[in-house]
């Protein structure tokens, strides 16, 4: 039997950790993380060791990079990725709107450090290689496997910060339009994501054009709501070429411009914001970077969020 090769990238996060007098921190490296699957021989690269809480866009880059370097080789079946949960959502969905190559790519980590009794990195690592070397995870994008489930990068979010299957998604079947087939270098664009809520001041929004970011993503109340001095300050951002991107904090269903009243996402939309349907605000901010730093227009930016919805929606 033909034995598979599978490259694991090593980040740190929790399945790298150990707990220590100042809290649990990551420590372990690539080859302390090397899990035995029968007929998958595993190499591993060790990338960096961080929390995924501390990581910036630029080692988001990294990691995507990172892939994109394992699978040059075209002996490599397929990628695993450990990551720390916190963001993990965030540099799947990355390394997803860039996968064009076929084989798999499985992101995973831990919600327990490795000496904790309820310690789970190392079973998630196994399965997680088991399906980067299967052939049915072939052109199924960049997957997420926590805790026994197995999910779609696009529209997952963690929902737990203690349940060992940390992550669900808002839809089963979003699409996958690719932004390129390479990592762009060079330096990231730089996208806010700002929280709306009852009071929240429109100076946010100011602040962040005023500090020269290329775009905001909203994280808006309801399908896609706020008050009506926020679209004051969106239609003033849309004029000074900032692209503005409308998500929810509300965890499912579809965002939909719906509702006027000087702040709804009707009002929103007409001040020249672009509405983002499924795709929830950390994963809309990635996309917008990627949109960005790939050079994207504004019809290129509104088409992706629009293509990133399923049929019938």
């Amino acid at each position: 039997m033909n034995r598979r090769r599978v490259v694991m990238i090593t980040t740190g996060g929790t399945a790298a950790s150990r707990t220590t007098e100042h809290g649990a921190v990551p420590v372990l490296h690539a080859d302390d993380l090397v899990p035995q699957v029968d007929g998958v021989d595993v190499s591993a690269v060790d990338l960096m060791t961080v929390d995924s809480s501390a990581m910036t866009v630029r080692d988001q880059f990294a990691v995507v990079q990172a892939i994109a370097d394992a699978l040059a080789d075209d002996a490599v079946t397929g990628v695993v990725v450990t990551h720390g949960t916190d963001t993990l959502e965030e540099t799947a969905f990355l390394a997803d709107v860039f996968a064009g190559d076929p084989r798999p790519v499985v992101f995973t980590g831990a919600q327990y450090p490795t000496d904790h009794p309820k310690s789970d990195g190392p079973a998630n690592i196994a399965a997680a290689a088991a399906l980067a070397a299967d052939d049915d995870s072939r052109g199924r994008g960049v997957l997420i496997a926590l805790g026994g489930r197995v999910l779609g990068a696009r529209g997952t979010f963690k929902v737990s910060t203690t349940e060992t299957a940390a992550f669900d998604t808002v839809h089963e079947n979003l699409p996958r339009p690719l932004i390129a087939d390479a990592v762009p270098h060079g330096n990231p664009a730089r996208v806010d994501l700002l929280a709306l809520y009852p009071g929240v001041s429109p100076g946010l929004i100011a602040a962040a054009v005023a500090q020269r970011a290329g775009g905001i993503v909203l994280s808006a109340t309801g399908s896609g709501n706020t008050h009506p001095d926020i679209t004051a300050e969106v239609a003033l951002a849309s004029q000074r070429n900032v692209t503005v991107v409308v998500s929810t904090r509300v965890p499912y269903g579809q965002v939909e411009a719906a509702y006027g009243g000087g702040g709804g996402g009707v009002d929103l939309a007409r001040a020249g914001a672009i509405i983002s349907p499924w795709l929830r605000a950390p994963q809309a901010r990635m996309a917008l970077i990627a949109l960005l730093t790939t050079g994207a227009s504004g019809s290129e930016i509104a088409d992706f969020f629009s293509a990133s919805s399923p049929s019938g929606s």
